[in-house]
């Protein structure tokens, strides 16, 4: 447990969580929505600083980021906990559990015991302890990931500083919920971000997620704007999210920011509250695929299924492969410090 550095104090009993767009103002002995923030004694404590639920040595085409040192692996790690309470979460087990905790503790009138029952899911990994593992390893990057790594702020950021001066590169993988107050702060830390865009519908947000669309345009355009490395994730959910319409104005809202914004299109299975659904086709995929193709964007990946053509970076000048992927294994081809050998085209991203 540690005292949170994103809060303030609106009223002497209360406090106002600042690490993300909800911006709890949480009552004593309570959390917020993430159920990992807690006030005590009028102060806010971070639950599970310290406390690893999920690490893993990750291909970096995992997260999945494209443009970010690619063929490379990642230290990736994440906690219990979400600020989402998304019904299709295909990390359910450990993201929603506080959410579930939460309810029940205010329920039964047990606050007193969420630190204790936060406690059970958790291994102690220190932010030295990760960095030391990536220098031994020859790891050159540290993911957070698995939950909404933007709850476990402080944990993050004190890992993210300490990986950044052993010359170790950042990345998160978020839902692009980002408060100003802590997006400000990862600008000192972290390198790429790959932000799920899970509709461009505002309903289907409230229904399904229990957050604001608009929130989430507002953070991408804030991420694009800091000069963070930015790529996009759209799980494509059966009769949900699946429209050509509304695929075409996702496409198009990127395409806005930047032709050169990567934007992954990702197979869903059935999980969690959504097992009544199909997978994802196939067909479906390629149709998103080239919906974006038609608004511009220079770099769509499909992923989630065996697609090696529409998995691999082509040069969008003159169309030659400069990094073949075939599932997580990759292959650099025509690419060489960031540039297209046989045309010299730049191609954006962090290479390096």
């Amino acid at each position: 447990m540690k005292e949170c550095i994103l809060y303030e104090k609106p009223e002497e009993d209360k406090v106002k969580c600042l690490a993300c767009k909800h911006y709890c103002v949480i009552q004593e002995g309570n959390t917020g929505i993430c159920g990992v923030r807690q006030n005590k004694d009028g102060k806010l404590f971070l639950l599970v600083y310290g406390k690893a639920s999920a690490a893993n040595i990750d291909p970096i085409e995992k997260k999945p980021l494209y443009h970010f040192l690619s063929g490379t692996s990642i230290f990736s790690i994440g906690t219990v906990g979400c600020n989402f309470g998304c019904t299709f979460c295909q990390n359910w087990d450990i993201s929603q559990v506080t959410r579930e905790l939460r309810l029940k503790l205010i329920k039964e009138k047990k606050q007193n015991l969420t630190e204790v029952e936060v406690s059970k899911y958790r291994y102690e990994l220190s932010p030295e302890k990760i960095v030391k593992s990536c220098l031994e390893n020859n790891i050159p990057s540290v993911a957070y990931t698995y939950n909404e790594p933007i709850i476990f702020f402080e944990y993050l950021y004190d890992t993210a500083i300490l990986a950044r001066k052993k010359g170790i590169k950042n990345v998160m993988v978020s839902n692009g919920y980002e408060s100003k107050e802590s997006l400000e702060k990862l600008k000192e830390c972290i390198d790429g971000i790959n932000v799920d865009l899970k509709s461009f519908n505002e309903e289907f947000y409230k229904k399904n997620c229990q957050a604001k669309l608009e929130n989430v345009l507002e953070t991408i355009k804030e991420i694009y704007k800091s000069k963070i490395w930015l790529e996009i994730t759209t799980l494509i959910i059966p009769e949900h999210n699946d429209s050509k319409e509304e695929l075409k104005k996702i496409a198009e809202f990127i395409a806005d920011i930047d032709k050169n914004i990567p934007w992954h299109i990702s197979a869903f299975h059935p999980d969690y509250k959504m097992k009544d659904l199909p997978r994802t086709s196939h067909e479906k995929l390629i149709e998103a695929f080239n919906i974006g193709k038609k608004a511009g964007l220079k770099y769509i990946y499909v992923g989630n299924i065996i697609d090696d053509e529409r998995s691999s970076t082509y040069c969008p000048k003159c169309n030659e492969i400069l990094i073949k992927r075939a599932g997580f294994s990759v292959s650099i081809e025509n690419f060489k410090d960031g540039e297209c050998i046989k045309c010299n085209e730049k191609i954006k991203g962090v290479w390096k």
